[in-house]
């Protein structure tokens, strides 16, 4: 559940090399991808509720909220929790709030609170055009007041992923590869949409778009290292002018852990 909320994006095929020698930059960083946001229309603001499980026994849910601030920011805010039988053996309530940019799509600030039995991890980023800067805190413990600071252009948050996905094209076959900065580490991650086919949730039946997943983390000297915890993933968005995730399928260490929308609702237009 820790990553769980946050595993919306993709990483590095094995053709992409290790950081190379020199002053000169990593020879993945040509392969990023360079477009611009699409011109697919924007998500309007909306409720949704996620189940998450492993090995198909559901072990929590958790509620988001997109929405858009005045003309210039989008906001995400979501919590969750581990549930029944899963809950006695680990608790864990976490939340989420982050900003986006409406023009770039690119994440502002974020912070995120993981409440644990005997300890509370909180995480506040903020990003600017060169990098992000982070500080994080547990407690009880030390607080750690000093930023950490991470120098790597245009990066991601999830939300901010999300975002720029959904506006791309997504031809079939086709591959997008960015860079993104969930909470603690840097990630290169390659989206690649595999087709079209129809998948029931618990929300309903939709036509979907598919993709998989791969990710590699970004050393501090922006050499690649394998992640040591997630493998691979699939992730189904609906195929219609909105775009939501659907259901993600993510293979860990510990097996298959999987998300399914249990319901949606987008609010209400003012008049």
């Amino acid at each position: 559940m820790k990553d769980g909320l946050k595993l919306f994006v993709a990483a590095a095929a094995s053709l992409i090399g290790l950081a190379s020698s020199g002053a000169g930059a990593p020879s993945w960083e040509s392969t990023l991808t360079k477009d611009p946001p699409g011109d697919f229309p924007e998500l309007r603001p909306v409720r949704t509720t996620y189940h998450f499980g492993w090995s198909g026994i559901t072990a929590g849910k958790g509620e988001m909220h997109f929405t858009k601030l005045g003309p210039k920011r989008f906001q995400m805010e979501a919590k969750g929790g581990t549930t029944g039988f899963a809950r006695a053996l680990w608790k864990l309530d976490a939340t989420y709030h982050g900003t986006a940019s409406t023009e770039t799509l690119r994440p502002i600030e974020s912070k995120q609170v993981e409440a644990y039995r005997r300890k509370k991890i909180t995480t506040e980023l903020t990003f600017t055009d060169e990098g992000v800067s982070r500080i994080r805190s547990e407690m009880p413990g030390s607080k750690d007041n000093k930023p950490k600071i991470f120098n790597f252009p245009g990066l991601f948050d999830l939300h901010g992923a999300m975002l720029y996905l959904r506006s791309q094209p997504l031809t079939d076959h086709s591959v997008y590869r960015i860079v993104v900065y969930p909470a603690t580490s840097a990630y290169l991650a390659t989206v690649t949409v595999l087709g079209r086919e129809r998948i029931a949730v618990h929300a309903g039946s939709y036509n979907a778009i598919k993709f998989d997943v791969q990710l590699k983390r970004v050393g501090k000297n922006l050499e690649l290292e394998p992640h040591k915890k997630f493998r691979r993933a699939t992730i189904w968005v609906s195929d219609d002018e909105n775009r939501i995730p659907l259901r993600i399928e993510a293979q860990i260490f510990v097996g298959t852990v999987f998300a399914d929308l249990y319901a949606g609702q987008f609010d209400q237009e003012k008049n």
